[in-house]
């Protein structure tokens, strides 16, 4: 009986194992003007991302959030530019949101790349089968 135990134990410590290695690719959708948020979603995905480094991670910002990608308003602008060094972490600003806000490249945090709308590159991600997470407080 005691070696079943054992043998059980063992079958559910591998399942677990095995689980926690599978790659996921996750879209977080940061939306919100509040720094704390914009604080979370660069918490979120730098830690998921070293728990899960053979994962992907993409940050879509638009409307309120624009001023996480202003490099002279951002909390975060040195972590963004830190972590979009990694393959397997991507930031996208919106276009339009841009266009709306008349924010030039030159104002933007280095390493963000850009989508002419933010939504779309979400549901397309979605479409791929992307997890998807709303940053929010």
């Amino acid at each position: 009986m005691k070696n079943y135990i054992t043998l059980v134990l063992a079958f559910f410590f591998a399942l677990n194992i095995s689980a926690q290695e599978k790659p996921v690719k996750i879209v977080f959708d940061v939306t919100s003007s509040n720094v704390k948020v914009h604080q979370a979603a660069v918490r979120h995905v730098k830690g998921m991302s070293k728990a899960y480094p053979n994962s992907k991670f993409e940050v879509v910002m638009y409307s309120g959030s624009i001023n996480m990608v202003l490099k002279d308003k951002s909390t975060v602008a040195e972590d963004i530019e830190a972590l979009s060094k990694n393959d397997n972490i991507t930031f996208i600003v919106c276009q339009g949101t841009m266009k709306r806000h008349k924010i030039s490249d030159d104002q933007l945090i280095p390493g963000l790349k850009q989508v002419p709308d933010g939504i779309l590159e979400i549901i397309t991600k979605q479409a791929e089968g992307w997890g998807y997470i709303k940053e929010g407080q």
